[in-house]
């Protein structure tokens, strides 16, 4: 597995320094990126306890000199938008943002797509029941793959009382959240008989928004598991045969941080 996945990312690396479509990268070595990144701006959807996304202008405009020149400043919590979730988030001791390796961050993708279930139970919770009926119709996740989980919900993005539940802020507004999310077994199930590098999933949490013991986060991130959150256009992504590389902000010590996560689809 190790030895196909750094073929197909030779091949990835190839086509960008060629071009997707160019007559260079032919057969095997053609595909397309698909970014699974929401962008930040003032209606990112943050945690509803979490510091929102904030830009402020430094300069901008033409200078004395003639030419023109831009900066600004940023500010916000490490988990709002598509963000990583470091082990340490939830199993003290783990591993923090900048203590995860890369191939930890880079790998084959399975996608598994509930959003018929998520459909009828917004607060639908993906089961090992799921993981195994997807196994049936397309073969065993392999260890060490990167598991993402479709409920559907970004067609639900910007939208934060349809994507949250609600769109009050503050400690008050957490009973309110709703949306789907991992169950716990799953995630054990994961951690322990397939051995996954991390897993995604396309709403705020790993776990659902009813959740007060963050059971699948503690299941993890215990095994030092990182989760990837509110990830984009997971639609676009085929059960099998993506590759994702996922490199969040390095920040020391951090509990997580702003992601920016892409997949690679070879042409079959």
């Amino acid at each position: 597995m190790l030895l196909r996945f750094a073929a197909v990312f030779a091949a990835a690396v190839l086509v960008v320094s060629c071009g997707v479509g160019d007559r260079g990268a032919q057969g095997f070595l053609a595909g397309k990126w698909v970014d699974l990144t929401y962008d930040f701006g003032p209606d990112t959807i943050y945690w509803v306890t979490a510091e929102p996304f904030r830009r402020t202008t430094v300069a901008e405009g033409h200078t004395e000199g003639g030419f023109y020149y831009s900066a600004y400043n940023f500010s916000g919590a490490e988990h709002g938008g598509t963000h990583v979730d470091a082990p340490i988030h939830f199993a003290e001791g783990r591993k923090t943002v900048d203590d995860l390796p890369l191939e930890q961050l880079i790998g084959p993708a399975f996608k598994v797509d509930v959003s018929r279930q998520a459909a009828a139970d917004r607060n639908y919770l993906v089961t090992v029941e799921d993981l195994q009926a997807f196994e049936s119709a397309n073969g065993r996740i392999p260890d060490a793959s990167i598991v993402l989980l479709q409920t559907g919900w970004g067609r639900h993005w910007p939208d934060k009382k349809k994507y949250l539940g609600t769109d009050r802020t503050g400690p008050d507004a957490v009973t309110e959240l709703s949306f789907p999310g991992l169950d716990p077994a799953a995630a054990k199930w994961l951690a322990a008989d397939r051995k996954v590098r991390a897993v995604g999933i396309d709403t705020a949490s790993i776990d659902h928004g009813p959740s007060t013991t963050f059971a699948a986060h503690v299941a993890l991130m215990s095994a030092d598991i990182p989760a990837f959150e509110n990830v984009a256009g997971l639609e676009k992504v085929p059960p099998t045969g993506a590759q994702v590389i996922a490199l969040p902000m390095k920040i020391r010590g951090g509990s997580g941080a702003p992601l920016r996560i892409v997949a690679f689809i070879p042409h079959r």
